[in-house]
């Protein structure tokens, strides 16, 4: 699917100890690619990125995306061609208690990394891995199109990744206009997903590490808003669309820069108890209780992406619906304690590429 695009490359993955930058640096590594990593440390001893051992693995670099000077000192010296970036501080609840963080990573985190691709030569592709929640939304049944107004007022986390989105527009016009591309070429794009599971996530306030906890020691799990709706998918979904994204951007920068959306199909659109549910199900035990609170932070109770564009300029799909994502997540969780966790991690990439091929 993405060709030898990847292999022998330096690619750099800003935020490759969460959740979804370790299952990129996994399925990278697999490809071939020279992987320069640049994020804070795990967020527990238990995230993928450190039970899969990634740091012997890759080349390691704890900083902070909010330090240009450091930021800036690593392009120096490593000259990546492709850059991924997800450095984020990716937490709704948790951009309601500190806005001001939220904002300097999310968006002054932007500029850095931007400033830094525009001023390094050896650049051929960025991807910036932003939100669904950077759209304005009207909670409508339909799903938000790239050309949707950004907005994400709701709470700071939103803005924030809408800010992100305007940024990178301003330096797509300005700075790598697909227009007026110089030599050498650069290509620039926005990733949107959102509502990703999968194995190895511990992150508070998300549904499956919340569930994951609580069914360790069995107690029931808590459930904030058991009626919202999402688009559920698994990380391979979207990370299979900034791969083959990113495959196109190198071999065709002007036709594929610009906003991309990546989401599930509309059956693994479904309310956060109805996951609950699947999830006691696999696990095999287990129960959900709902202390809602009026008081709690808003939270939008129904989010949906169109990925047309997906589907129609890079031919790809959501191959694995809600119930293939739940079981692939939940099998994770039972497994990584006795088995080897890179090892799971790469027998579910490989199983999704049987299906892509």
């Amino acid at each position: 699917m993405f060709g030898d695009i990847f292999k022998n490359k330096t690619v750099l993955i800003t935020g490759h100890t969460g959740f979804k930058g370790s299952w990129l640096c996994i399925w990278l590594k697999e490809l071939g690619a020279n992987i320069v990593g640049y994020a804070l440390e795990p967020w527990t001893e238990k995230d993928n990125f450190a039970v899969s051992d990634l740091k012997t693995k890759i080349t390691h670099i704890t900083g902070d995306i909010r330090d240009y000077q450091k930021l800036a000192s690593v392009f120096n010296e490593y000259q990546p061609e492709i850059v991924f970036h997800l450095a984020a501080q990716p937490i709704v609840r948790e951009s309601f208690k500190n806005p001001k963080e939220t904002y300097d990573i999310n968006v002054g985190g932007t500029v850095n990394l931007l400033e830094c691709c525009r001023l390094t030569d050896s650049v051929r592709v960025v991807v910036n891995v932003t939100s669904d929640k950077c759209y304005e939304n009207k909670e409508w049944i339909w799903g938000y199109r790239e050309g949707d107004t950004i907005g994400g007022c709701d709470d700071p986390y939103s803005s924030s990744k809408g800010c992100s989105e305007l940024i990178t527009a301003a330096y797509r016009r300005t700075f790598f206009n697909p227009d007026h591309f110089s030599d050498p070429q650069k290509s620039l794009a926005t990733a949107r997903a959102g509502n990703v599971i999968g194995g190895g996530d511990w992150q508070k306030d998300r549904i499956i590490p919340d569930c994951m906890r609580a069914l360790e020691v069995n107690n029931p799990i808590v459930i904030r808003n058991p009626q919202a709706t999402r688009p559920w998918q698994h990380v391979l979904v979207p990370i299979s669309g900034y791969l083959l994204l990113a495959s196109k951007m190198y071999e065709t920068p002007q036709k594929f820069c610009g906003p991309w959306n990546f989401g599930p199909d509309s059956e693994s659109i479904i309310p956060v108890g109805e996951v609950a549910d699947k999830v006691v199900a696999r696990w095999g035990s287990g129960s959900w209780v709902n202390p809602s609170s009026e008081t709690a932070p808003h939270e939008a109770k129904l989010l949906n992406l169109d990925i047309s564009k997906a589907k129609f300029y890079l031919k790809w799909f959501p191959l694995w619906n809600i119930d293939q994502a739940l079981k692939k997540t939940v099998d994770w969780y039972k497994d990584f304690a006795r088995q080897d966790p890179y090892r799971i991690c790469v027998a579910q990439i490989k199983d999704y590429e049987r299906q892509l091929s």
